[in-house]
């Protein structure tokens, strides 16, 4: 360590130099430079204000401006030169700035802090993130509306506790997968409402003695509003953990997808072909073919649920105002939207190229009893108590188990022996095209009614 006074920005009350081990220790810059559009964006827009109300001269902020342009230019481009001792983006980028244009960048910071600096910065980046994410997703639920609309008619197995419950059709199941979606979709729209609040000009935690307008501001950057409390608006990260909450769901909802997908792409399942693009082969075994998406989106679940935790332990102990731990809370955010963008991504790459296996599908629903439920229906609308028609059922598949066949195989006069109530027009009703059919109401799985929820969602869309 050196002594003889401190070159930092912010150094004047200091007598020695920063240690280098300090330096390396505490910087942000190698994560938080993917703020510099934002931080740009911000201080251009802080710098407008401040010549509005005269604080700033139009001089001095047209340089500011200008100044800020080349620099954001340099950065796209990969010119610009990003320095570890200036801590983070937003020193590296006002000390350039003031490098170039002198004074006049030393006036920028006038009447704000880098406490309200950053929350505004996360915030710009958080809200153009969903924005990113929302168009991703409406393109994820287009393609399960086609392919449940491919497969409106194909029969399938519907499960409880993964056995075979009740025939459903694969299009109805798509459908329940994009109900998860837009749930998803809606939760972020909700979220954005207040990551779109404007926390730039509370300063460090108390406000600013200059006469700032923080409603211009608000417009410049398209925030909806501005924060009420100098003091919350300056910690508070709620916006960041409700973001990683909605990301986390809907990772969850990917990774249950994905456990069905694997499932049903095995040969024991074999309901689905996945396109050879998205899989893998074995290094040892030639015949193999791994499910990679959908295992990697169930493996990455995984991260944004620990990156959710690290921002609620992160923030579990703080008092107001800002704390330098805050500095931790951007590369799990910024972890959760990378991943939730690349799943999303690629599953609506993958989602139109299925290719679902008909006859799989359907011997697998026959195979499984999935009509025992209709059967009983059956027998209580000729007007057995329920309970009853449950025991008749089960005694009637396990005749069918011993027999190996299924219950739609029974004779009539097997079918007797369990309920004098069975009559001829039973096998209207517990044949697998008959069960689905039969389910003709808002919500359930015939064909009529998956085509008729494609219909009303294609109405919405349009």
């Amino acid at each position: 360590m050196t002594t003889g006074g401190n070159s930092k920005l912010w150094g004047g009350r200091f007598s020695e130099s920063t240690s280098s081990l300090m330096e390396s220790f505490s910087e942000s810059v190698s994560f938080d430079r993917r703020l510099y559009r934002q931080d740009i964006a911000g201080s251009q827009a802080h710098a407008r204000m401040l010549e509005k109300v005269g604080v700033l001269g139009a001089a001095d902020a047209k340089a500011i401006i200008e100044g800020l342009d080349a620099i954001r230019t340099e950065i796209d481009e990969g010119r610009f030169e990003w320095k570890t001792e200036l801590e983070d983006v937003h020193m590296n980028i006002e000390s350039e700035l003031t490098r170039r244009i002198g004074e006049a960048g030393k006036r920028l910071h006038t009447g704000r802090s880098r406490n309200d600096q950053v929350a505004t910065d996360v915030r710009l980046y958080v809200r153009e993130s969903i924005d990113d994410l929302l168009i991703v997703i409406d393109r994820l639920a287009a393609a399960l509306l086609d392919l449940a609309e491919r497969e409106a008619d194909t029969v399938m197995p519907g499960f409880t506790h993964l056995q075979v419950a009740q025939p459903v059709t694969f299009g109805h199941h798509m459908l329940a997968w994009r109900e998860q979606m837009l749930r998803d979709r809606a939760r972020l729209v909700d979220a954005r409402r207040r990551v779109n609040v404007l926390p730039l000009g509370s300063a460090a935690l108390a406000g600013t003695v200059y006469p700032i307008d923080r409603e211009f501001v608000a417009q410049q950057l398209g925030f909806d509003s501005v924060t009420e409390n100098s003091l919350d608006a300056v910690s508070d990260r709620d916006f960041a953990i409700e973001f990683c909450a909605c990301a986390s769901l809907l990772m969850v909802h990917l990774s249950r997808w994905s456990e069905e997908l694997i499932l049903w792409s095995t040969p024991m399942f074999g309901f689905v072909n996945l396109p050879d693009r998205f899989c893998t082969g074995s290094s040892i075994m030639p015949q193999k073919k791994n499910p990679d998406v959908p295992e990697l989106v169930r493996g990455k679940t995984g991260r944004v649920l620990g990156d959710l935790h690290a921002l609620l332990v992160l923030m579990k102990g703080q008092p107001l105002a800002y704390n330098r731990d805050n500095q931790e809370d951007k590369e799990p955010l910024f972890d959760a939207i990378d991943t939730v963008f690349a799943c999303l991504r690629i599953y609506a790459e993958l989602v139109p190229s299925i290719t679902v296996q008909r006859e799989r599908c359907r011997a697998a629903a026959a195979a499984g009893y999935s009509t025992a439920t209709d059967l009983a229906d059956y027998l209580v609308k000729k007007g057995l108590p329920f309970r009853d028609a449950h025991h008749a059922v089960g005694s009637a598949v396990a005749r069918a188990v011993e027999k190996a066949c299924e219950l739609s195989d029974l004779t009539l006069e097997e079918l007797r022996e369990f309920s004098a109530l069975v009559e001829e027009d039973v096998y209207a009703h517990i044949t697998l095209q008959g069960s689905l059919a039969a389910r003709n109401h808002i919500g359930a799985t015939s064909p009529v009614q998956v085509r008729a929820a494609i219909a009303r969602a294609r109405k919405r869309q349009g």
